[in-house]
């Protein structure tokens, strides 16, 4: 007998050419020679990192707390700690030029309320910078930025930009010498590009600015930008479906009391009033807003310019540097489809839409799929109920709506071939993912493995059938919990199998037979583990009842 932990070099999953071209490898999809150098030299080296950091944090704060994996709803959470805060300060601050600089200094000093509150302020925005690199970081070495998901990643970078303004023009306002250094450097900035009729660099000569300058400058932090960050980032989500913008309970509690002790600890302070005068010389910069100012003093503004925009276009450029290919969309077979909306609903990319009826049949509605917008992952597969496997076992199996690289005939006939394989005491069906650890790692004499696009274009009704066409146990290893390459794909199987989404897994079937885990690239090992454990589990239940079948036999 042979160790789960001990692979085989016999490869039991690809029986057939067939089969590996369709489920495993498609010759047609290889990376390009530019996509093998950028996932070698700049996806991998920053992704294995992020897996080890993200082991931990799994580790410390649980899959359901761990910060990587709810990045997005946690910059929507800090936004609304700025807004809060900020509607507070805003009720005490004067927006006269010489009521401004006294206004913050009388928050700050008193600091057990208003000062909390200003320093909140300050913390929370960094803090939302810091997310956002986190999250742009994470999608970049995860490969989650090309192909379908291009829209999200160039629309992200103007968002980027108006949070940045944001954060400028809240500087301004607070009129100390980092205020003076903001304000003429961005008019420095300003007088660089051909749209203003006079200098904006002479509102700040002595005697020149005035309290109508600075309270515009206000409504255009107060209400100008939110309103055009808002409706960015409204763009930014609108291909993606069950947007989460709520932060779990004990992340935003943490959170929110982490930047509280920060402002009790290291309150937020303002350097010496403003004094157009003079020229301010040591400085405090928060090189998370203002990290292109130190530029004006080794570059013009025109250069500044330059480089910041190519730098801005670069970023929006990146997800056809290279062009990722993608495998031709999911395709509705009108004639199995009873418009249920089961693979609408669990869409993760909003590509699927429901229809009226177009080919007369009883039924109302029928799907529709946005070619531009599919992911090809197959998860609306796993919704039908049409991929029952048990449904013409002597013809090939045809479902509402199916992948046209990996139809699902095609994992049922690769499930039959591979069970045949199985030798041993007790027989183990392993699916995998093509974005989580390689489970053919496994392979072995009574363990045999199918790696898929994601696990969740398994049906469960395929785990029932594999169980009833001899095998004892059925392992399902995605990607690693809350952190799925297509966003729901491990979510929705894990919900099917404890029949709390359709289509569900049949009740009578034992769900300790059923083994759900997860497992990245840098995971291998405990992958490994996880199928052996489960292989021993497996082995001494079977062993009980066949010694009692054979002395019910005996007598």
């Amino acid at each position: 007998m042979k160790s789960p932990t001990k692979p085989s070099n016999q490869n039991i999953t690809v029986q057939s050419d067939k089969y590996q071209h369709q489920l495993l490898a498609s010759d047609t999809y290889k990376d390009t020679l530019g996509e093998q150098t950028l996932k070698k030299f700049f996806h991998k080296p920053i992704n294995y990192t992020y897996l080890y950091v993200d082991a931990w944090l799994n580790f410390a704060f649980g899959t359901k707390n761990n910060p990587l994996y709810h990045l997005g709803s946690l910059a929507f959470f800090l936004l609304w700690i700025v807004l809060i805060s900020g509607l507070y300060v805003f009720v005490l601050f004067d927006t006269s030029i010489t009521g401004a600089y006294q206004s913050v200094e009388s928050m700050t000093e008193q600091w057990y309320l208003a000062g909390v509150m200003r320093s909140l302020h300050r913390y929370a925005s960094d803090a939302v910078i810091l997310v956002i690199l986190l999250h742009i970081i994470r999608e970049f070495s995860l490969d989650r930025y090309r192909g379908f998901r291009w829209f999200s990643w160039f629309t992200g970078v103007p968002s980027l930009w108006m949070m940045i303004l944001l954060g400028i023009t809240g500087y301004w306002l607070v009129w100390d010498q980092l205020a003076q250094y903001v304000a003429i450097g961005s008019s420095q900035l300003l007088d660089a590009l051909p749209i203003f009729s006079s200098s904006m660099t002479r509102n700040f000569l002595v005697g020149n600015l005035s309290d109508r300058f600075f309270t515009l400058m206000a409504l255009i932090h107060l209400l100008g930008l939110p309103v055009m960050l808002v409706f960015g980032l409204w763009i930014h989500v609108k291909r993606l479906t069950k947007v989460e913008i709520v932060v779990p309970r004990g992340l935003a509690i943490g959170t929110f009391l982490a930047l509280v002790v920060l402002s009790l600890l290291k309150p937020a302070v303002s350097h010496e009033q403003a004094n157009l005068a003079i020229v301010p010389y040591e400085l405090n910069l928060d090189w998370f807003y203002l990290n292109v100012y130190p530029l004006l003093d080794y570059w013009t503004a025109g250069e500044t310019w330059i480089v910041t925009i190519g730098i801005t276009l670069l970023l929006m450029l990146m997800p056809w540097i290279p062009i990722k290919r993608t495998p031709p969309a999911a395709k509705v077979n009108l004639d199995h489809c009873n418009g249920c909306a089961q693979c609408f609903d669990d869409c993760p990319f909003d590509a699927i839409s429901m229809q009226a009826r177009t080919d007369g049949a009883r039924w109302k509605r029928e799907a529709v799929v946005n070619p531009d917008l599919c992911a090809s992952c197959g998860i609306c597969v796993g919704s039908c109920p049409y991929s029952n496997p048990f449904r013409h076992a002597d013809k090939k199996l045809t479902t509402g709506i199916d992948m046209p690289e990996f139809p699902v005939a095609e994992i049922r006939s690769a499930t039959h071939t591979a069970l045949a394989t199985l030798k041993g005491p007790v027989k183990i069906l392993v699916f995998g993912c093509n974005h989580s650890a390689d489970v053919t790692d496994a392979d072995a004499s009574e363990i045999a493995t199918i790696k898929l696009a994601c696990t969740g274009m398994i049906p469960p009704s395929f785990i029932d059938y594999v169980m009833k066409k001899g095998a004892d146990g059925v392992f399902v290893s995605g990607c690693r919990c809350g952190d799925c390459y297509y966003r729901f794909g491990n979510r929705w199987m894990e919900k099917r199998v404890r029949a709390e989404r359709v289509p569900h897994l049949h009740k009578k079937v034992d769900r300790q037979r059923v083994y759900l885990g997860g497992a990245a690239e840098t995971d291998k090992a405990k992958l490994l583990r996880e199928i052996a454990a489960f292989r021993n589990m497996l082995l001494a239940d079977k062993q009980p009842a066949e010694k009692t079948k054979k002395e019910a036999n005996d007598e």
